[in-house]
Formats: structure tokens, C-alpha cells, sequence
């Protein structure tokens, strides 16, 4: 089974706020089927989030920038809406820290747990095409330039990729 496989999102999107609970890595290969939940939940009037790092192995830039693009998607809302990171580890906390995420979400360090008040649903990732894919993660990086433009040197090379293969399309 691949690292992927093994990842997954639960998710209860009848609580306010609407809870998410990572399990194992988060990342450019399942970050779409979060990307997508967030958007229909923005759709549906919801405004409040609280994601749960406790059983977050890792995660990448792809991830950080989706998380990134919901954030100010919320801070767009009148009144504007919340995303908690909650139970974040050290090694995590420091790549949302590294990004400049910290001044955009807020993070919770502390070690409530988290209830779900329905049975939680996993969230099944799309299979999406190649070029689909690229876009996500050219959006995903785009998201984290504009949080802190100093992440633009961290990304700079990856952006012109990602930009030559969507502009292919």
C-alpha cells in the first residue's frame, strides 16, 4: 500500500465548527480531495474549521498552500471565518511557522481532544488528470506567495515548472 493509501481525511462537516482529522501524510497526492471538501463546505455557509494534526505524520508545501488559500478564502467572508490548526507537532509547527501560515490561521498547540458529534466520513480523493493536478499545486504555491512574498524564493523554481505545464494545456 502506498504512502498515499494510507493517508487519509475524516471529516464532520455537520459540527460547527466543521472538523477534520488528518491521518498519516498530508500532501500534493491527497491534498485535492481537501481542497475540494473546504469549497463545498464555503459553499454551503460554513465558516468555521478546526483541523486535527494529531495523527499527521508529515506534510508538504502543496498541503500548507491549500490550507493557505482556504485560510484567506475565510478571512474574505463578512464576518469573517476561522481555521484552527489544532494537537500540531513541533516538526509541524515549524513548517506552518517557516511559511508565515502562523500570522493567517490560528494554531493550538494544546492536546484537547477532538469529539466528532456524527460518525466521522473519510474523505475519498478524486482522481484527477495530470494537468488538473498541476494546477493545484501551482494554486497551492501561489497561495503561500501571497501569504509571505519571501516564500517566493523558496518556490520560485517549482512555479516556473508548474507554469510551463499548465500553460501546455
Amino acid at each position: 500500500m502506498s504512502e498515499s493509501a494510507k493517508s487519509i481525511y475524516f471529516v464532520d462537516a455537520h459540527s460547527n465548527p466543521v472538523l477534520v482529522r488528518i491521518e498519516g501524510r498530508a500532501s500534493f497526492q491527497n491534498s485535492a480531495c481537501l481542497h475540494d471538501f473546504v469549497d463545498e463546505m464555503l459553499r454551503q455557509g460554513k465558516t468555521r474549521f478546526v483541523i486535527d494534526f494529531q495523527r499527521c505524520t508529515s506534510m508538504d508545501s502543496t498541503f500548507l498552500g491549500v490550507l493557505a488559500g482556504a485560510a484567506l478564502a475565510l478571512r474574505k467572508k463578512d464576518p469573517p471565518g476561522s481555521l484552527v490548526l489544532a494537537r500540531i507537532g513541533p516538526r509541524n509547527l515549524e513548517l506552518v511557522r517557516n511559511l508565515g501560515l502562523h500570522r493567517l490561521l490560528t494554531v493550538d498547540s494544546g492536546d484537547t481532544p477532538m469529539t466528532f458529534s456524527t460518525p466521522s466520513t473519510a474523505l475519498a480523493c478524486p482522481d484527477r488528470s495530470e494537468i488538473e493536478n498541476a494546477r493545484l499545486v501551482l494554486e497551492a504555491h501561489e497561495n503561500l506567495i501571497s501569504v509571505d512574498e519571501s516564500n517566493r524564493g523558496k518556490f520560485q523554481d517549482v512555479m516556473a515548472f508548474l507554469k510551463g505545464r499548465t500553460e501546455q494545456s
